[in-house]
């Protein structure tokens, strides 16, 4: 672990236990609003994933809706500091405030209780270790509660709710199986249509091809995230089956600085429509991509190390798939078609891991929450 990353560990401590809450009880002496809701992210500059889809649906319902949306990473940190200092003040008279992952300044402080806090989760399925279950996502050292005041947590499926709960330190029964808001649009046809569309417009090259994604997922931390597969031998793999296949790599959106060379205009989820194989290692994009009940291999070269590092929910080899270690090996399956003999257990897996997630999510969501457009 860096020290860098260590060092920002602790600056954050000192500004979600001392100065946030300072902040926060200035602002409690005005009353909560009514209708009063907030979106924040402290990693993207725009909406995105889950809350994007939820604010479409309440944008014109009459709420007064303030989006609180930066990427602290790139802010010198008198800019973090002036941001979090003023969703504090404006978070102490809302009524709900959504976010899509962690979120510091929502857990900073016993929150009033007027204000409902919604969690929608990024990620679906169980994959990897998450939360107070891996050091990599919260330090043993780190002081304070990162999750704090979570009212409701969205997630994919019923068997995701007590192991969310479990690692995100949740009163039992605030995680709920009500689906993912952002997976709404996979089941839109139109929509689907329109991204086969504009991908062979983009891509002409790609027809006649079979598509392959390959999309590794993030690991390290913010400070230094990398990806072991890359460096593998799978481009070599690419080259050698170019006649057959057409392949883009799209690489997690935190690791686009490290991999500049790898981007693509469309998003992952934009791509699904077009794509015959997905390639994956330890990214829940998996399950996403198991609504289109479509094929995947699992490429972990560093499997063994990764199960000892951070570790998985589940038997990493009991997903629908091939599991794959070694370049070689990575190029026998694509030839062989091994993922042929799963394909009869897609729809059980997506049933088990995503089964909440129907095309009618935020709906459910916003029912749960008794809000409207």
């Amino acid at each position: 672990m860096s020290v860098l990353f260590t060092l920002k560990q602790y600056v954050k401590m000192v500004i979600q236990n001392k100065y946030l809450p300072y902040i926060y009880q200035k602002a409690c002496k005005k009353p909560v609003k009514k209708g009063k809701i907030l979106f924040a992210d402290a990693h993207h500059t725009e909406l995105t994933g889950n809350m994007k889809p939820v604010y479409q649906k309440l944008k014109n319902g009459g709420y007064d809706i303030q989006l609180y949306c930066e990427d602290i990473q790139t802010m010198p940190v008198w800019r973090m500091i002036a941001f979090m200092k003023e969703f504090m003040q404006v978070y102490a008279q809302a009524e709900y405030v959504f976010i899509n992952s962690y979120f510091l300044p929502v857990s900073s402080c016993r929150k009033r209780k007027e204000t409902t806090v919604v969690q929608l989760w990024h990620s679906g399925g169980l994959m990897k270790k998450m939360g107070y279950d891996t050091t990599e996502d919260i330090p043993k050292y780190y002081k304070g509660n990162p999750t704090a005041n979570y009212d409701l947590v969205t997630v994919s499926a019923p068997c995701c709710e007590a192991v969310w709960e479990k690692a995100l330190h949740l009163s039992q029964g605030t995680a709920k199986a009500l689906g993912l808001a952002r997976t709404d649009i996979y089941f839109d046809k139109e929509w689907n249509a329109d991204n086969k569309c504009r991908f062979y417009q983009r891509y002409p090259e790609a027809r006649n091809k079979k598509i392959c994604v390959y999309a590794p997922s993030f690991e390290g931390n913010a400070a230094h995230p990398y990806n072991r597969g890359i460096e593998s031998g799978i481009l070599d793999i690419m080259k050698h089956l170019e006649k057959e296949w057409f392949f883009i790599i799209k690489v997690h959106p935190h690791m686009e600085k490290n991999y500049p060379m790898y981007h693509c205009d469309f998003s992952t989820e934009e791509l699904f429509a077009v794509t015959d194989l997905l390639i994956t290692d330890y990214s829940s994009v998996v399950y996403d991509y198991l609504i289109y009940q479509k094929s995947f291999l699992l490429y972990a070269p560093d499997l063994e190390e990764y199960k000892q590092q951070r570790g998985f929910y589940l038997e990493y080899e009991s997903l629908p798939a091939p599991v794959i270690t070694s370049s070689d090996a990575l190029e026998a399956a694509m030839r062989e078609q091994a993922w042929l003999p799963y394909a009869s257990d897609l729809v059980k897996c997506y049933q088990e891991y995503m089964g909440a997630c129907d095309g009618h999510a935020t709906d459910k969501i916003l029912k749960k929450l008794s809000l409207y457009s």
